[in-house]
């Protein structure tokens, strides 16, 4: 049912648009592209924008084969990552407590009764993130500056209505802050824990464009893949619309080559932190880069494919098989 929902809340009309741009630029006819868009929903599972991401309109049958789908995620997801277990990953308040080793920074979370701890957040932080209980895609995450809080009790009532909370902010290293300054650009990078065998799966770099405060991939931030054993991007970075970077278009450095401070002390922590659960076999860690070292956002129970397929440029049904091969043992 998660899949044909996913499907139906789809924006058509902005697929359709997507889809006739294709059309003339390929020479190809829209209805038979219309047509292949639906075969490829019901044959490989997958969802209109991914059938546009994964430009499944020029892949062979056998190249469409390899691609992760929506559908084969929930599958694969509640097998490896189930669902009676994720309170303790999207309630984002929860993962700060419980991960406190790795997340490493302060956060308040609203009540009815604590005020007085919430002015005290507020004297040792002039800048902070406002972030939802839970969420995807970096929405509803705002960063506050103290002073331009004009009425302290409003703005504590405003944060339980909405059920938000406050986090300290992160600061990011300065090689990464040339590259991007605009927001915190996050390493997303995915761990399976086989019998207390943590091994990481895939790694890749997102990027702000320059614009907006976040590095989403959903929100017009970019990606790279990341060479796991030298900490470099793989380049060009591209976009959702599949536009490509060799240089990023604000800062002008170049994508491929580019080294990720601390990739070392990286690996280490998310290895580490995988161990934390027996439960959660696969997880999509969110780590920031700051001046004395990695630290983790959030860690994602059903990293999603999308980031890692399109940075890849080719299908990771490897991934699939490499983990299900290990859990069926």
């Amino acid at each position: 049912m998660a899949f044909y929902s996913y499907i139906f809340s789809a924006n058509y009309k902005r697929f359709a648009h997507n889809l006739k741009k294709i059309a003339k630029e390929n020479h190809r006819s829209y209805l038979m592209l219309t047509l292949d868009t639906y075969y490829s929903i019901i044959k490989y599972g997958i969802g209109l924008s991914d059938y546009l991401n994964y430009q499944f309109y020029s892949r062979s049958k056998k190249e469409r084969k390899e691609y992760v789908g929506i559908k084969l995620q929930n599958t694969f997801y509640e097998k490896v990552s189930p669902s009676a277990y994720k309170k303790r990953y999207t309630i984002k308040p929860t993962f700060l407590k419980e991960f406190k080793e790795y997340t490493k920074r302060d956060f308040f979370v609203p009540n009815e009764n604590n005020f007085a701890e919430f002015q005290a957040f507020l004297s040792k932080h002039a800048t902070f993130m406002r972030k939802p209980y839970d969420g995807l895609g970096g929405a509803d995450v705002t960063k506050v500056h103290t002073k331009d809080i004009t009425d302290k009790q409003a703005f504590y009532e405003e944060l339980i209505k909405k059920h938000l909370f406050l986090e300290e902010l992160v600061i990011q290293h300065e090689i990464l802050n040339k590259l991007c300054d605009t927001s915190v650009n996050t390493i997303r990078i995915m761990t399976f824990n086989h019998h207390q065998k943590p091994e990481i799966l895939w790694a890749g770099l997102r990027i702000g464009n320059g614009v907006n405060p976040v590095d989403n991939f959903h929100a017009g931030g970019m990606g790279a893949e990341i060479n796991l054993e030298t900490g470099e991007l793989i380049g060009p970075a591209l976009d959702k619309d599949l536009n490509q970077f060799a240089n990023h278009p604000k800062s002008n450095i170049k994508i491929d080559g580019f080294k990720i401070p601390y990739f070392d002390e990286v690996k280490e922590m998310v290895k580490k932190a995988a161990l934390e659960s027996d439960k959660i076999l696969v997880v999509g860690w969110d780590v920031a880069i700051t001046p004395s070292g990695p630290l983790i956002i959030e860690g994602n129970r059903r990293p999603g494919f999308d980031l890692v397929q399109v940075t890849s440029n080719r299908g990771r049904m490897d991934i699939i098989r490499k983990v299900l091969k290990n859990v069926e043992k």
